[in-house]
């Protein structure tokens, strides 16, 4: 009878640290592009990447957007696609949307960096840095980016061939609110 109170202290004490949320909860590596990455208070996962053929139809309607600069490929350069999704798991109606992050890079074996290129409005599949609501998702379930079969918004990359064999490649995603908060994913080259 006298361990009872005891047993009763220890069951209350590991019921309150159970629920106590930390930041080593959050995930910002991923060692696939399956793995969804914690990133202040949104959920980043991408949902495929693959090199583009320009000569493909469904391909080309990524490419839509381009700059007349940067619409040639240089000698030896593949277009490279990320395609991303975006969640914010808040489901109180009333809290503000969050914003998305706007910076990304990929990185080969040899430290060498790749952003992606900036795509016009006509793009109706390019990842636009638009805050997030409560219990919404980016893109948005019922544009085209959305009812695809790949379900992200594009990342479009100018990328060497001969980067693309130093693999792995990871894309960095840094937070729109901690400089230093960056989450990783492989990418499935």
């Amino acid at each position: 009878m006298r361990r009872l109170p005891a047993l009763l202290v220890v069951v209350l004490a590991a019921i309150a640290l159970g629920a106590c949320g930390t930041k080593e909860d959050e995930v910002l590596r991923g060692e696939s592009e399956a793995s969804y990455l914690d990133l202040g208070e949104l959920k980043y996962q991408v949902q495929i990447s693959r090199p583009l053929n320009p000569d493909d139809s469904e391909d080309r309607s990524y490419l839509v957007g381009l700059s007349e600069a940067d619409r040639e490929l240089g000698e030896g350069e593949e277009w490279f696609a990320v395609f991303v999704r975006v969640q914010n798991e808040n489901d109180d109606p009333d809290a503000e949307p969050k914003p998305v992050a706007t910076e990304f890079e990929i990185r080969d074996t040899q430290e060498t960096r790749f952003t992606p290129l900036e795509l016009g409005d006509e793009n109706v599949f390019a990842y636009r840095a638009e805050a997030v609501a409560p219990g919404a998702v980016i893109p948005v379930p019922d544009s085209p980016a959305g009812q695809g079969s790949i379900e992200g918004s594009l990342l479009l990359f100018k990328v060497p061939t001969a980067n693309l064999e130093n693999r792995p490649l990871e894309l960095e995603i840094r937070s729109p609110f901690v400089p230093d908060d960056v989450a990783t994913v492989t990418l499935d080259v």
